[in-house]
C-alpha cells in the first residue's frame, strides 16, 4: 500500500496538464510577437499569400511564417488587441469576395476563416493593387512588416495600418484646429 501514492503521482501530474487551459504557442509565435509588438503607429503589417512579393526597398522587411493567413491574423490581433500603444486599422483587396470557389478551391472557407479571426473588426475593402501600392510609398516613412504565408488564394492578403492607442486621428484633428485658432493658450 505505500507504493501505491507513489504510482498515482505521474498519472495526476499527466491529469493536471492535460486540463490546463494554457493554449501552447506555435513554433512562429515569439517571433511573431516580437516583429508586431516592436511597431508603433504609422507602421504597416502586411500578411501575405505566399506569392506576395519580397520587396527589396528600404523600410520594408519580410519574414516567412509556416502557416496559413487565418491562423497568423488571429495571432496578430490577439496581439494588437492586448496592445494599449496602437490601433489597428484592416483593409482587405475589393477583389476578394468575387474570388469564386470553382476557380479557386477552398476561397469559401478561406472567407470564413478569416473572417473568424477577425474578431469582428471592421474591414476597409480597397482594390488589391492600391493596397499594395499605398503600403510601398509608406515604406519611405514608416517600417513595413510583411508577414509572408503558405497560403495560395489569390486576394487573401490582409493589410493592417497601425495609429495610435492613445491618441487617435479626430483628436489630433482638434488638437491642430485648436492650435490654428489659438485656443487653450493661457
Amino acid at each position: 500500500m505505500k507504493g501505491l501514492p507513489l504510482l498515482l503521482l505521474p498519472l495526476l501530474l499527466l491529469v493536471g496538464c492535460a486540463s490546463s487551459n494554457q493554449k501552447v504557442p506555435p513554433p512562429w509565435g515569439g517571433v511573431v510577437s516580437r516583429e508586431v509588438n516592436a511597431l508603433g503607429s504609422g507602421n504597416w503589417i502586411v500578411i501575405a499569400e505566399s506569392s506576395f512579393p519580397v520587396v527589396s526597398r528600404r523600410g520594408v522587411r519580410t519574414v516567412v511564417v509556416d502557416t496559413e493567413i487565418p491562423e497568423l491574423v488571429d495571432y496578430v490581433v490577439n496581439e494588437l488587441e492586448k496592445s494599449e500603444t496602437v490601433t489597428p486599422s484592416f483593409s482587405t483587396a475589393r477583389e476578394l469576395p468575387f474570388v469564386k470557389n470553382d476557380r479557386a478551391p477552398g476561397i469559401d472557407e478561406f472567407r470564413k476563416l478569416l473572417r473568424e479571426s477577425l474578431h469582428g473588426h471592421e474591414v476597409r475593402q480597397m482594390d488589391n493593387r492600391s493596397l499594395t501600392l499605398l503600403t510601398h510609398s509608406d515604406a519611405a516613412k514608416y517600417a513595413v512588416l510583411v508577414f509572408k504565408t503558405k497560403s495560395a488564394l489569390p486576394y487573401s492578403s490582409v493589410f493592417i495600418e497601425l495609429d495610435s492607442g492613445y491618441w487617435d486621428r479626430k483628436s489630433e484633428d482638434n488638437l491642430r484646429r485648436d492650435m490654428r485658432d489659438g485656443a487653450g493658450q493661457n
